[in-house]
């Protein structure tokens, strides 16, 4: 049996970090002392039974009410409750559940919120041998690790790529860049082919912005937090070096300040005034959906992102986990579809039916996805794609950073006076762990 309760639908995941990290601070959550009864069961191999309730973001449940039938005949005596989160809502929905202790079975986490939600303690941990930690991406999986023990099974994942416009590259004699070096001169040679500020770089000037700074953070062998996440860096050199360079591009007059904004990436890109920028796998799609089937297998390349001085590659990672809740009335069934969905062909299907890429690397083999050459740099990309930090303010400290960016790029202040600045505030807010 299936029943689905839906909520309206928005587009775009942003978290409740701020009343999540208040949960954790303030002693809150259920972690320290509540019942556990997820995380010590043994799940064996037959069928899942009860009442099993999952909360998924809106766009995904959507789709997944469907592509559950086959979990569905596989375990007949389970009956599904499908709720439709909005994904703007979804962790401020769990964090109020948590704290009350009326919690679903099962719920979604997006990797950009992950660390902070799994930081409120109310997450079982993963039992044992329930699925093969090796068969993941391994950025996928260390984002589950919650002092080195993992509190979620991957879903999906992704690396943002470089996409450019190849039938103006090409008109223009450029060679996609593969350094920081090359990009410049690629720069160049597009502007001087009549494309004036033909990067698109995120000039959101908020978390995602930071998120972007951070994988120029550490194609310069840099970090904006300590090893042992207790410690913000965000002003040591190599970051300050990282975001020269992104700043010299605006400077440069390589990029504009002022966009393009997240919802004008594909009419810039359409339209040849972007030439080439970051984006998630996704793009690709958008743009086929915005100017007809095949436009972007024609216009369309895709490139690992620049390395940095020392040939250091790195891309941001996104993408979803599924997380069973420490109070859980039936977790023996939230871990069975759990571990359905972490099936390699299950994750193919699922690519097939939703779009969402595969967490596991043994499902990129298969041709849908091996064959598609826009996906290539996607899985090159992956092994070095670096989650944001690990810790419940880091959304709050990522919005500071990528406000002070906007001054570098606005030419209103230096890359080390910006980063002291995010520092300062940053220290101020720690880093909620100790």
């Amino acid at each position: 049996m299936f029943t689905t309760s839906r909520a309206r639908r928005r587009a775009l995941a942003v978290a409740a970090p701020a009343l999540a990290a208040a949960l954790l601070l303030s002693g809150c959550g259920r972690g320290d002392g509540a019942a556990d009864a997820a995380a010590d069961i043994e799940i064996d191999d037959s069928p899942a039974t009860g009442s099993l309730s999952l909360w998924i973001g809106s766009g995904e449940a959507d789709a997944l009410e469907g592509f559950l039938d086959d979990f569905a005949a596989e375990n007949p005596d389970v009956e599904l409750e499908l709720t439709n989160v909005p994904s703007d809502s979804l962790d401020t929905k769990l964090t109020t559940a948590i704290a009350s202790g009326e919690v679903p079975d099962l719920t979604m986490l997006y990797s950009q919120t992950q660390s902070t939600m799994l930081a409120t303690g109310g997450f079982a941990p993963v039992p044992d041998g329930l699925v093969d930690s090796e068969a993941f991406f391994e950025p996928a999986y260390e984002g589950t690790l919650v002092d080195g023990v993992s509190h979620a099974v991957p879903w999906y994942a992704y690396a943002n790529v470089w996409y450019y416009r190849k039938d103006v590259v090409e008109a223009a004699g450029a060679t996609p860049p593969t350094t920081w070096e090359e990009t410049s001169a690629f720069a160049e040679q597009l502007t001087a082919a009549g494309h004036p500020m033909p990067l698109g770089l995120d000039v959101g000037y908020d978390a995602y912005s930071a998120q972007a700074l951070d994988a120029l953070v550490h194609q310069n062998d840099g970090s904006l937090i300590s090893d042992d996440l207790t410690t913000w860096t965000i002003d040591d050199p190599e970051n300050v070096e990282a975001l020269e360079f992104w700043g010299s591009l605006f400077a440069d007059g390589d990029a504009s300040p002022d966009g393009p904004l997240f919802l004008d990436t594909v009419p810039w890109f359409t339209s040849g005034q972007t030439v080439a920028g970051g984006n998630g796998p996704w793009f690709p799609g958008f743009l086929d959906g915005a100017n007809g089937e095949g436009w972007s297998a024609e216009h369309l390349g895709a490139i690992v992102p620049p390395a940095g001085p020392d040939g250091t590659v790195a891309a941001n990672f996104g993408g979803g986990s599924l997380a069973v809740l420490k109070d859980a009335e039936n977790p023996d069934a939230a871990w069975k579809l759990a571990r359905y969905l972490a099936q390699p062909d299950v994750q193919v299907a699922w690519y097939e039916t939703f779009g969402n890429l595969p967490t596991t690397e043994a499902a990129w083999d298969e041709p849908v996805i091996a064959d598609d050459p826009l996906l290539a740099p996607v899985r090159e990309a992956l092994p070095h794609a670096v989650a944001v930090p690990a810790v419940p303010t880091w959304s709050e400290v990522g919005a500071i950073i990528g406000q002070q960016m906007e001054r570098v790029a606005r030419g209103e202040a230096s890359a080390e006076d910006v980063l002291a600045e995010a520092q300062a505030q940053a220290e101020a807010i720690g880093t909620g762990v100790e």
